[in-house]
């Protein structure tokens, strides 16, 4: 089979992380996958941002339970967040977000690294 399309059928959501950093290398082929993503007119409106300090880690995760209405982590203590931000002038920028996203975890599983 397609080595894609077995990544496409394989890849799960996980819910717990080593603490381990990804390694550089690695982070740098999964953003380059999420700007390879397809977007509305091409716009390539998404930015992606890395955030690895724990203590920015811990704050967006307080506020991320709070918008969903829970107590429990949302990163579920994943070493590293990426955050993908859209712009909200451009009419598919939540669809091109979450393509953006997509490349993203496909490109983690594919290096052997979990994401959600």
């Amino acid at each position: 089979m397609n080595e894609i399309i077995q990544c496409l059928k394989d890849r799960r959501s996980v819910r717990k992380y080593k603490k381990e950093q990804v390694k550089e290398e690695q982070l740098a082929q999964i953003l380059e996958a999420g700007t390879y993503a397809p977007t509305g007119m091409g716009m390539q409106s998404p930015i992606m941002v890395v955030v690895q300090d724990a203590e920015t880690i811990a704050k967006l995760s307080k506020l991320n339970a709070a918008v969903m209405g829970v107590t429990s982590d949302p990163f579920y203590g994943a070493p590293a967040v990426l955050i993908v931000l859209s712009d909200k002038r451009c009419p598919t920028g939540i669809y091109d977000g979450s393509l953006v996203m997509g490349n993203m975890m496909l490109a983690a599983y594919s290096l052997g690294i979990g994401s959600c």
